[in-house]
C-alpha cells in the first residue's frame, strides 16, 4: 500500500481505542492512517482479556474466532477462605485479544482507514507552534505524514500526550503494577471467573483467574503501585500459583502497568486527542479498559470527522469529545475512582464481611449494584453516587 503524504487524521496505536476511533472517523468520510509500532495489532497481549457481551456488541459482530470462553459466574474469595458466587452480571467473554484486535483493525480498513505496522511514531510535527503531522520510523527510514488531527491511542505509556504538552502523569497509588501468566494443565471451571482479595494475597488489588478453556487460564495480579515494594507482583503471584496450581505449566508471561485513576484532566488540545489507556479511560476498580477504550474511540472518531468537515481543529471544537465522554462514562469513572480509594484501604475483616454478605443474597437478587452499595456502606454520599453511576452507565463493570 502506498502511503499518502497527507491524511485528515493520523491515529497512533492499533489497539481497541485506536482501531475504533479510526473506523468511526473513516466511516464519517475522513481519510485516516493508523500507525502501529508492532508487527501486527494485538501483540504483545497485555490484558486479562475479559469483557462483557453488552460492552463490545455495539461495535463488532460477535465472532467465535476471538472468543476463548463464555463467562456466566464470578466467584469471590475472601481472605478467610470463604467464597461467594456472583450472578446476573450478564454474559461475559474471555477473548483471544490478538485475533480480536485484528478484527477491529479489519473493520476500520473496511471503512477506508489505512494501516501501517512496524511504524514507530517518533514525534509530532510542528509548524509555527501548531501540530501539523507525525514523524515516524518505517523500514529503517524516518518519514513524515501531514494531518489535521492526531489521535493518540498509544497506551498507558503514551508518548503522544507528552509530546503535545499534556500532563499524563498519575500518582503511584493510581497505577497498578501487574503480572500475569497463562497457565495450562490446571483444574478450573470454564464458565467462572475467580477473584481473590486480601492484604496477604494482593494488597490494594486482587488476583484473577480468567479461564480460556477447561484447563487453561489467564492468572494474574494487580498491586497498587505504592504498595508494591518491597514485595512485587511476581512474588505474590508465584506464591499463589504454587498454592493453587502447583502442577501448572506457564505458556505466556506478561508484566505491565494499568492506570486506575480518573480520566486525565486534559484529553484534547488544538489538533490532538487522546483515547483509551493514553487518556486513563479505564475502570479504576477492575482495571478493565477494553470496552471503555471502544466507547471513547467511537466518540473521538465521530468528533474528529466532524472537525474535518467543518475545518475546526481547535481545542474548543474538539472538547465536544470530552463532553460526550463525560456524559457516557467519565462521570461514572469518577465515582468508581472514589470507590477504589475505599477498596484500597479495606482491611481483611471488611473483605470477609462483604463475601459473607454476598453468600446471603438470593441468586435472583444478586447484582453488582447490590455488591458495591454494601462495599461503601457507612458513606451515604458515596452510596448515592454509586446508585447514580449504575443508573446512567451503559456497560457492566468489566
Amino acid at each position: 500500500m502506498m502511503v499518502q503524504e497527507r491524511y485528515d487524521i493520523v491515529v497512533i496505536g492499533a489497539g481497541p481505542a485506536g482501531s475504533v476511533a479510526a473506523r468511526f472517523a473513516a466511516e464519517n468520510m475522513a481519510s485516516v492512517l493508523i500507525l502501529e509500532r508492532d508487527r501486527e495489532p494485538g501483540i504483545p497481549v497485555r490484558c486479562a482479556e475479559g469483557v462483557s457481551h453488552n460492552g463490545i456488541a455495539p461495535f463488532i459482530d460477535i465472532d467465535q474466532r476471538w472468543i476463548a470462553s463464555r463467562i456466566d459466574v464470578a466467584k469471590l474469595h475472601s481472605p478467610n477462605g470463604e467464597t461467594a458466587n456472583m450472578y446476573n452480571n450478564g454474559l461475559g467473554y474471555v477473548l483471544e485479544r490478538r485475533v480480536f484486535d485484528a478484527a477491529l483493525c479489519e473493520l476500520a480498513a473496511k471503512y477506508g482507514a489505512h494501516l501501517i505496522t512496524k511504524a514507530d511514531a517518533l514525534d509530532l510535527v510542528w509548524e509555527d507552534g501548531k501540530i501539523t503531522g507525525v514523524k515516524y520510523k518505517y523500514s529503517g527510514e524516518i518519514r513524515k505524514v501531514k494531518c489535521d488531527i492526531v489521535i493518540g491511542a498509544d497506551g498507558v505509556e503514551s508518548r503522544v500526550g507528552r509530546w503535545a504538552g499534556i500532563k499524563t502523569v498519575v500518582r503511584l497509588e493510581d497505577i497498578d503494577t501487574c503480572a500475569q501468566y497463562t497457565l495450562t494443565d490446571i483444574d478450573i471451571e470454564k464458565d467462572t471467573c475467580e477473584f481473590y482479595f486480601g492484604t496477604k494475597v494482593s494488597p490494594g488489588g486482587y488476583i484473577w483467574i480468567f479461564p480460556k478453556s477447561d484447563n487453561t487460564a489467564n492468572v494474574g495480579i494487580g498491586l497498587s503501585g505504592h504498595l508494591s515494594h518491597p514485595k512485587g507482583p511476581k512474588e505474590y503471584l508465584d506464591e499463589f500459583v504454587q498454592r493453587r496450581f502447583p502442577k501448572a505449566k506457564i505458556t505466556y508471561t506478561m508484566y505491565g502497568g494499568v492506570p486506575t485513576a480518573a480520566t486525565l484532566d486534559e484529553i484534547v488540545k488544538d489538533n490532538i486527542m487522546l483515547v483509551g489507556d493514553a487518556a486513563r479511560q479505564v475502570n479504576p476498580i477492575t482495571g478493565g479498559g477494553v470496552v471503555q477504550a471502544m466507547i471513547a474511540g467511537s466518540i473521538a472518531g465521530k468528533v474528529a470527522a466532524q472537525a474535518v468537515k467543518e475545518k475546526r481543529f481547535d481545542k474548543k471544537f474538539l472538547k465536544e469529545y470530552r463532553k460526550e465522554w463525560d456524559k457516557r462514562l467519565g462521570k461514572t469513572q469518577k465515582t468508581m475512582f472514589l470507590m477504589k480509594e475505599r477498596f484500597m484501604n479495606m482491611n481483611d475483616e471488611r473483605f470477609n464481611r462483604i463475601v459473607e454478605f454476598c453468600q446471603n443474597i438470593p441468586r435472583d437478587k444478586f447484582s453488582l449494584k447490590t455488591l458495591f452499595t454494601e462495599a461503601v456502606k457507612g458513606n451515604p454520599k458515596l452510596m448515592i453516587d454509586v446508585a447514580k453511576a449504575f443508573l446512567v452507565s451503559k456497560i457492566k463493570m468489566k
